[in-house]
């Protein structure tokens, strides 16, 4: 199963409500099971950076089927995996980044928010993922 447009569309609608009550823009990407684009959006006034941040979180949390910050325990200095960061294109392991399961626990997607601080991006990411919940109550 992948990710739809329409849930893709939920996701982005969700981040961009809770990114208008922080009163910080922020770039929202979906991406499908294969770490392609899915949706984007940059609402007005997100600086150009934030496509690529957003889109390499989105790509940590579908590629390792957890939240992107999670990956910073391996590739931290000292860690087992010193430099895992700088495979697959770059990922971005710090927050701001979920993957996106079916009902069956199959990972389908990710999404990326990158825009305002790490703590307002995970909470912009954490308000699109219960948009997409909602939809499927």
């Amino acid at each position: 199963m992948q990710i739809t447009s329409h849930q893709a569309q939920i996701i982005i609608e969700g981040a961009e409500n809770k990114a208008r009550q922080l009163g910080v823009p922020v770039t929202v990407v979906v991406l499908d099971i294969g770490a392609r684009l899915k949706a984007l959006r940059r609402m007005d006034g997100a600086v150009l950076a934030s496509i690529d941040i957003a889109t390499r979180k989105a790509t940590t949390a579908v590629l390792f089927e957890a939240n992107s910050e999670a990956v910073w325990e391996f590739c931290k200095p000292g860690a087992p995996a010193p430099g895992l960061e700088a495979t697959n294109g770059g990922l971005a392991p710090f927050g701001g980044g979920i993957p996106i399961k079916d009902a069956d626990g199959f990972v389908i997607g990710a999404l990326g928010v990158s825009g305002g601080t790490v703590s307002q991006d995970v909470e912009v990411a954490e308000a699109a993922f219960a948009a997409l919940q909602e939809l499927t109550r």
